[in-house]
């Protein structure tokens, strides 16, 4: 199973730009810190991961504001056949700050 949740802050975001297929796509930073239960210690875990949206899905993250608070829900892939780096590509995307009534995008496919 292939299937990640994960909340943080976005740190960066790359212009929006598209395929040559017409598609969106929206690429940028999601910096996560919180703390962890590992072997019965806590422990602070620190992370950024690279995100990459297409879609409908690309315009949210490209509303996301600098530095606002995100949860993330998608998977993991290889950012490209001569890279194995892991990018978390978006399946929705929930504004945790600024946003009362708690709505979520989510991209069905």
């Amino acid at each position: 199973m292939n299937c990640i949740e994960i909340s943080g802050t976005l740190v960066e975001r790359k212009a929006l730009r598209h395929t040559p297929a017409g598609v969106p796509v929206s690429e940028g930073w999601l910096q996560h810190s919180a703390p962890q239960i590992e072997n019965g210690a806590q422990r602070l875990v620190e992370v950024e991961i690279a995100v990459l949206a297409l879609g409908e899905t690309a315009r949210w993250l490209q509303a996301a504001p600098l530095g606002g608070s995100v949860k993330i829900t998608g998977f993991l892939a290889a950012k490209s056949r001569l890279s194995k780096m892991p990018v978390l590509h978006v399946n929705s995307i929930e504004f945790l700050e600024g946003n009362e009534n708690g709505s979520i995008l989510q991209e069905e496919g």
